[in-house]
């Protein structure tokens, strides 16, 4: 399935998680605005930078410009991070790796988590941040894990339903409405977990290093 990196404005991202997913069919980088700081930092040079500029550093745009295609957008109305996701819609990628996309600013890391609902049916976007991986699910799916992998799963309101096997402490038709309740740091009990999702959206959150070792990544 066609997928981009995106690098976004927050935490510097690892140069090794890039490449890993370079190495496995991420054939695109997109640097939104300030996240070219960040790949200038890791030697990256991004196919594409896109914003409205307000953070790229002057001497790392000038760095770029005759290694990178330079698109600005001067409309405030999304973010750069929206910006890319737009664009890497248009250019017809089905998954995007969000790196970057947390940080030191809530209401970005908050965005950022609102984006992956909000261009879920056009666009699966993936963050990966720290130790950790994000994945949104929808329907029904089989995750393949090793046991006593820690899962941890999140809903956001009343309509989404989930059922499971495969994980220590079951959900049965389980509301789990952001605020109210929540399956953190659940337990796989075997190489397979089942998720019957009904109803709305769900982030499933995994150890990166488990993932990355045992190629799940790529198979969730």
């Amino acid at each position: 399935m066609k997928s981009t990196i995106i690098i976004a404005n927050g935490d510097l991202p690892q140069k090794g998680v890039v490449k890993y997913l370079q190495k496995n069919g991420a054939d695109n980088i997109i640097a939104a605005d300030g996240g070219a700081n960040s790949a200038f930092k890791l030697g990256i040079i991004p196919n594409y930078i896109i914003g409205d500029f307000d953070s790229i550093k002057p001497n790392v745009k000038s760095f770029f410009a005759d290694k990178s295609e330079i698109i600005h957008f001067e409309r405030q109305d999304d973010t750069d991070v929206e910006k890319s996701l737009k664009f890497a819609i248009e250019k017809g990628y089905k998954t995007a790796y969000l790196l970057g996309g947390t940080g030191d600013r809530l209401d970005h890391s908050i965005g950022n988590l609102s984006i992956v609902l909000k261009y879920f049916k056009k666009l699966r976007v993936i963050i990966i941040h720290g130790k950790t991986v994000l994945f949104p699910y929808s329907n029904e799916m089989e995750l393949i894990t090793l046991p006593n992998e820690t899962i941890s799963l999140f809903a956001f309101d009343d309509k989404t339903k989930i059922t499971s096997s495969g994980l220590k402490y079951p959900l049965k038709n389980t509301n789990l409405q952001f605020g109210k309740k929540e399956s953190t740091s659940n337990l796989a009990i075997g190489n397979k977990v089942k998720l019957k999702i009904s109803g709305g959206i769900v982030f499933v959150i995994r150890d990166l290093k488990i993932m990355r070792n045992n190629g799940f990544i790529f198979k969730s």
